[in-house]
């Protein structure tokens, strides 16, 4: 008999969210791909646990991916906070999931189409007081915080879960 498991893999990759198994519920580093957060991680920031940012691979977390985002590391959950009238929503990690809109396209991270936030992929990555940190915040237009200096149109991903 011929195996379907590489049709069924071929196609699931193929789906806009991956859903495959327990594939999203692995733990994974978020990462960056381009500048100036290319091959920076997710992570809790050094001096304040409950913001996170883009830093080194050294001291990066894993996280499990499903409607929710847990660190492994600190059992933290990674929450939207509230907009403050600008295009930008601030994100915390908090020890209740409050924010339940993630999900996975291939290997991105989004919150789904769904969802009060829609479908977003962008990140804004602002310079944080410590060098080679990276404040995050959800993006859902192009606005910037007053007197920072910010990248906008950063997505996070997994390694590749195909």
């Amino acid at each position: 008999m011929l195996s379907l498991l590489p049709l069924l893999i071929t196609i699931a990759c193929a789906l806009p969210t991956v859903t495959v198994g327990d594939a999203a519920l692995k733990p994974y580093q978020l990462r960056g791909v381009q500048s100036p957060i290319f091959h920076l991680y997710l992570q809790s920031f050094p001096t304040a646990n409950s913001t996170p940012v883009m830093g080194p691979e050294a001291t990066s977390e894993y996280f499990t991916i499903g409607s929710s985002i847990q660190s492994l590391n600190s059992s933290l959950f990674l929450n939207i906070g509230p907009g403050t009238g600008k295009s930008y929503l601030p994100l915390s990690l908090d020890t209740v999931p409050t924010t339940t809109a993630w999900g996975l396209e291939g290997d991105t991270v989004i919150t789904t189409a769904a969802s009060s936030y829609g479908r977003q992929l962008n990140f804004l990555a602002c310079n944080s007081a410590t060098t080679g940190y990276y404040t995050l915040y959800l993006q859902k237009g192009s606005d910037t915080p007053s007197g920072q200096n910010c990248s906008n149109y950063q997505t996070i991903h997994t390694p590749c879960l195909c």
